[in-house]
């Protein structure tokens, strides 16, 4: 029970401030009450799939559970499995090593990171990653239900792009090159839903070359960016990095953690095999590689190549998320080093006190993930205005797609404490919106990927009819950044007018849009073969067999092999 309840402490401390109602509403960490389920969530968009098939989980899973709620599972549930996880599959029978390795994998720059910029798939993703190795190291063994319990196991991480391919190859890794074909297969199978709207794209799933140099990994002190990878941080973003990595001393101790890490692979080697934990480390290097990949001279270059040129490399251009992979072996390995250590010492007290100080490290070293950043997140509640406006688009039958402007990706309402946010609109309305899709990352612009966003963006600078590129309707967002010229305003009818928002309706007939868009009936069957695998792998692995069919070793099933105690 001390691993569950230290896990659960670990998500108390990390989110009290967030969990009472209302939405947490930063950067790109967007819920809204009812997501609705459009075409556009299941990739059938002008857009890259970039949060396929998660739009579509919440669009169906907040018809039955509200969204602020909803996200506090989601995000709860992800700081209790991340260390439990972690906790579970170092091979030990020690609880002070097991402690070790969960606080060393819950608590890290990447996670707090990755929550201040909202990237919440990216978090789900790098919780299954532990649980994850432990099924397929089963799968590995061969026993019994262990391929089904890896697809559910997989499942949650494929939300996005990235998040599938991470834990894919930490299962191809973990599961052996036996067994490479079906897991390789199951793979392709979960990945579906992004994948073959990006492979219909073609040529159209292409990237600015310029994001290269903007989203690339970023020194956080004086050591730069190597050893700010090497210690799971790194993010090109400035403005969601904790202050305390920029702390003179945490280089050093970053270093310290990462020999002993290293040094307790040999241990981690004896325990699960050579092979698995040779290539659990191997892909770590290369995550680590990846992540720096945009800072080194010639690896700029050859990524602007393929971000430029082949579809889909744009996944390649935020490197620093590919560190998720060096972070189970460097979990694993830091608290069999200290379980190693802890053997020479004779005196029980003095044993306790070592695993006690590994254990509480990373909170030292990291102390302002604590309590949401010491205020840095806030729940927040959405202006009546959203509410009135999504019931006037839901009642008008008049065909046509929302304009949000500003025409830009991101807002800083006044009402969420002018915290950068995307754009709600997309999610929160009953109606396919086209916002802008230009990044700024230090005052430069990075053009955006989608096609209809650059077609209303020309329409708009050319004062054109937006009735006949298929738009609608015109939405102005008050209390943000940006300017609306009045001139466009003038030529609509205005149909509400409120504090936050403005709702306007273009004029005349409404034309369709030209398409973007991939087709509809393949993307479809791409989400319901995905769908019908999680299914029927979750009816596999949980419905009663024969009796004596799959006995089990006296530990648990995630364990797999009795461990050596300390």
């Amino acid at each position: 029970m001390v691993l569950p309840i230290c896990s659960v402490g670990i998500a108390l401390l990390a989110l009290a401030p967030v969990l009472p109602g209302g939405f947490v509403l930063h950067y790109d960490m967007v819920f809204t009450p009812r997501q609705p389920l459009l075409p556009d969530v299941i990739g059938v968009s002008s857009a890259l799939p970039r949060s396929v098939p998660a739009d579509a989980v919440l669009a169906l899973a907040t018809t039955i559970i509200p969204g602020d709620v909803l996200q506090k599972l989601i995000l709860f549930g992800v700081f209790v499995a991340a260390p439990l996880g972690a906790g579970r599959l170092v091979p030990t029978m020690s609880t002070g090593t097991r402690l070790v390795a969960a606080v060393a994998y819950g608590w890290t720059p990447y996670v707090a990171e990755r929550l201040f910029i909202g990237h919440w798939p990216y978090l789900i993703a790098y919780a299954c990653l532990p649980w994850i190795v432990a099924f397929g190291l089963a799968l590995r063994r061969g026993e019994p239900r262990a391929l089904p319990k890896l697809v559910l196991a997989i499942a949650p991480a494929v939300l996005t792009p990235s998040g599938g391919v991470i834990a894919c190859l930490v299962a191809l890794a973990a599961s052996g090159i036996r067994r490479a074909p079906v897991v390789g297969g199951v793979a392709a199978v979960l990945n579906a839903p992004w994948l073959v709207p990006s492979l219909l794209r073609g040529g159209d799933a292409l990237s600015s070359p310029d994001a290269v140099a903007a989203f690339a990994a970023r020194g956080e002190n004086w050591a730069g960016p190597v050893v700010s990878v090497l210690g799971l941080g790194g993010l090109w973003n400035a403005d969601v990095v904790p202050a305390s990595r920029a702390v003179p001393l945490v280089p050093v101790f970053t270093l310290a953690l990462v020999v002993l890490a290293l040094l307790g692979q040999r241990v981690l080697a004896s325990r699960i095999g050579v092979t698995p934990a040779r290539s659990l480390l191997a892909l770590g290097a290369a995550g680590v590689l990846l992540a720096l990949l945009g800072t080194l001279p010639y690896g700029a270059y050859l990524l602007r190549w393929l971000v430029e040129a082949v579809p889909g490399a744009g996944l390649l251009r935020d490197g620093q998320k590919w560190v998720a992979l060096w972070a189970v072996p460097f979990a694993l390995g830091l608290a069999l080093a200290i379980e190693q250590a802890a053997r020479y010492l004779r005196v029980r007290w003095q044993r306790v006190a070592l695993f006690a100080v590994a254990a509480v490290a990373p909170f030292v070293l990291l102390p302002d993930l604590a309590f949401a950043g010491f205020g840095r997140l806030e729940p927040v509640r959405y202006p009546d205005d959203w509410r009135i406006v999504t019931e006037r688009l839901a009642d008008d039958p008049r065909e046509g797609d929302v304009v949000a402007l500003p025409f830009a990706s991101y807002r800083a309402f006044a009402w969420n404490d002018h915290r950068p946010m995307h754009d709600p609109a997309p999610r929160f309305l009953p109606r396919g919106v086209v916002i802008g899709d230009t990044l700024y990352v230090d005052g430069a612009p990075i053009p955006g990927e989608d096609p209809r966003a650059e077609q209303i963006r020309r329409t708009l600078a050319t004062d054109g009819d937006l009735g006949a590129v298929g738009v609608g309707w015109v939405l102005v967002e008050h209390g943000t950044p940006g300017d609306v010229e009045p001139a466009l305003l003038d030529r609509l009818t205005p149909e509400y007018r409120g504090e936050w928002l403005s709702l306007y309706r273009v004029p005349g007939d409404i034309g369709r849009p030209q398409q973007f868009t991939p087709p509809l009936v393949p993307v479809s069957l791409a989400h319901g073969v995905a769908a019908l695998l999680i299914g029927s792998s979750l009816l596999v692995a949980y419905c009663p067999w024969p009796r004596g069919r799959d006995r089990l070793s006296a530990t648990s099933e995630v364990e797999g092999v009795k461990w050596p105690s300390s």
